[in-house]
C-alpha cells in the first residue's frame, strides 16, 4: 500500500471498520479512526473493537501515531476541521452511516441527516482541504426487488424500498457530482450482506446463532425462500484494499462496484448451515414478511474482478464455522 500521509477512516469502530483498520494497521498504514459510538447497537461493541486495534498496536510494537481516535460524528464540521488541518490525509475510507433497513422505516429523517447531510459535509471537506481521493461505501439495498439477477452495476437503480436504500443510492450521486466539479477520484461499493466475526447483533446470521445456542426460537420473517449474497468480512476488506489501490493509481476515477459473493443463499439454506455447524437444530418462529425486505440479492462480481483483482475466497459453510467459533469465544452466555 502507499505509506506517506494518513487513512481516514469514518465508522472505522464498527463491523467493517474497525476489521478493515487491523488489517490497514498490520500492513504498515497510519489511520484516523472517526467514529461516534452510537447506541444503535451495544456501545460496547465497538469499544471491543477498539480495544483490539490497540492491542495489535502494541503486539507489533508499532508507532503511537500510527492510531489516531476521534469519537465524534461526521456531521460535526469544526471536528472535520480539526482533523483536516491536522492531519495530512491521502484517503478516506467512509463507512459511517446510519445501518439497518427495518430502522430506516421508523426513522427516516435521521437517515437522511446522517447519510446524505454527513457524507455532503465530508466531502465538502475533501474539496476545502483539497483531499482528492474517497471510497464511499453503499449497499446492496440501492437495487431495491430488482428482478433481474445477477445484479449488475449499468442497472437501473431508481426504485428503492427503504430509506436505507434511498440514502445509499442519494450517497453515490452526491459523490459522482463532487467527482465531477472537483476531480475528488471517488469508488462507491456496493456492499452485498456482510457477515463474519465481530458481525453486529441485529443482523441474522449473528442473531440466529445466539438464539439456537441459548435454546430460544429464531424469529423467521416469511417462508424462507428470500436468498442473500452473503458476503465474509475478509473478502469486503480485500475489496476495499483493492479499490485503494485504483483510486491511488493516479488516474481521474468514478466507480460503483459491487463487492459479494455472487452466491446467493436462502433463508432456510442460511438456517440449515448453521444447525449443520452447531448440531443442533433450530426452534422457528414464523412471521410475516417485513417491509423493506427484498426477494434476492445477488452480486455480478465481473466488474470488481476485472478492475481491482476481486476474488472472494470464504465460502458461506466455512464462513459461518468462523463466526460460531468467534461467538463461542467471546460472547457464549455461560
Amino acid at each position: 500500500m502507499y505509506k506517506m500521509g494518513y487513512i481516514l477512516i469514518t465508522g472505522g469502530a464498527g463491523f467493517i471498520g474497525s476489521n478493515l483498520s487491523k488489517k490497514l494497521l498490520m500492513l504498515g498504514e497510519k489511520i484516523i479512526i472517526l467514529d461516534n459510538f452510537n447506541d444503535y447497537y451495544d456501545v460496547s461493541i465497538k469499544e471491543k473493537n477498539i480495544s483490539e486495534i490497540n492491542d495489535i498496536l502494541k503486539q507489533n510494537d508499532f508507532a503511537n501515531d500510527n492510531l489516531v481516535l476521534y469519537k465524534g460524528d461526521i456531521r460535526d464540521t469544526i471536528l472535520l476541521d480539526e482533523i483536516f488541518k491536522k492531519y495530512k490525509i491521502k484517503i478516506i475510507i467512509h463507512l459511517a452511516a446510519m445501518g439497518g433497513v427495518r430502522y430506516s422505516i421508523q426513522e427516516p429523517l435521521l437517515y437522511q441527516d446522517v447519510n446524505i447531510c454527513g457524507t455532503i459535509k465530508l466531502l465538502e471537506k475533501c474539496k476545502e482541504y483539497n483531499v482528492k481521493k474517497i471510497i464511499s461505501a453503499s449497499s446492496s439495498s440501492v437495487y431495491g426487488n430488482n428482478k433481474k439477477v445477477p445484479f449488475n452495476e449499468d442497472d437501473r437503480v431508481d426504485f428503492q424500498i427503504s430509506p436505507y436504500g434511498a440514502t445509499k443510492k442519494a450517497g453515490e450521486l452526491i459523490c459522482y457530482t463532487y467527482h465531477h466539479l472537483y476531480d475528488i477520484n471517488c469508488i462507491c461499493l456496493r456492499f452485498f450482506t456482510v457477515y463474519g466475526p465481530g458481525q453486529r447483533p441485529d443482523l441474522a446470521i449473528h442473531k440466529f446463532i445466539d438464539c439456537i445456542l441459548n435454546d430460544k426460537s429464531i424469529p423467521v420473517f416469511g417462508d424462507g425462500s428470500t436468498k442473500r449474497d452473503y458476503t465474509y468480512i475478509d473478502d469486503i476488506t480485500e475489496g476495499i484494499a483493492g479499490s485503494m489501490r485504483l483510486a491511488m493509481s493516479g488516474e481521474k476515477i468514478f466507480e460503483i462496484i459491487n463487492i459479494g459473493n455472487s452466491s446467493p443463499i436462502s433463508l432456510n439454506e442460511m438456517i440449515s448451515t448453521i444447525e449443520q455447524v452447531i448440531g443442533k437444530k433450530a426452534k422457528i418462529n414464523r412471521l410475516p414478511m417485513q417491509q423493506g425486505d427484498v426477494d434476492i440479492t445477488f452480486a455480478d462480481i465481473k466488474k470488481a474482478k476485472r478492475l481491482i483483482n476481486y476474488n472472494p475466497q470464504t465460502s458461506f459453510y466455512n464462513g459461518v464455522e468462523n463466526f460460531i467459533k468467534w461467538y463461542i469465544v467471546n460472547l457464549k452466555k455461560r
